[in-house]
């Protein structure tokens, strides 16, 4: 059975933190230290939102996306590595896309980080295309290890 989509709210920011920071802990071959803090959670709150999956006793996943005049923005994409590879991710990224839809948006962007060879493939699976654009890497204080950048995605909704 596949684990309950709600929106998160402040409230939710110590279980965003944990999720997040758990599930990019695969991203220290080239990266240090925590992915997130609360801070920076309700920073994006005030922009956009986090949708988290299961209940108040057990959540295995959340995403954040924000809405930008006619694009979705999702980033963030964090499934605890207990239940990876079980659709919660795919299941997280179409209820984001469902709610950009209704919002007016016609596209859906993301970014992901050129090392993480793994995640191409996951979001082809889900209708997303490179733009042929990147951004900087790291959009925040992390210290890398490696050189990378992001790669822009986009899917038409």
């Amino acid at each position: 059975m596949m684990p309950q989509i709600q929106k998160a709210d402040l409230s939710h920011s110590a279980i965003l933190e944990l999720l997040i920071n758990e599930a990019y802990r695969v991203e220290e071959f080239f990266v240090s230290g925590n992915r997130i803090q609360k801070a920076e959670i309700a920073n994006l709150l005030q922009k956009g939102n986090f949708l988290l999956a299961g209940n108040d006793s057990s959540y295995v996943g959340c995403v954040y996306f924000e809405i930008k005049k006619d694009h979705g923005y999702l980033g963030l994409l964090s499934v605890s590595p207990k239940v990876q590879g079980k659709g919660v991710g795919k299941q997280l990224v179409i209820a984001a896309e469902n709610l950009a839809r209704e919002a007016g948006c016609l596209y859906m962007d993301l970014n992901v980080v050129n090392l993480r060879e793994e995640l191409p493939p996951f979001y082809h699976k889900l209708g997303y295309q490179e733009t042929g654009e990147t951004a900087p890497f790291p959009p925040r204080q992390l210290v890398t290890h490696k050189p990378c950048y992001f790669v822009m995605m986009r899917k038409a909704l």
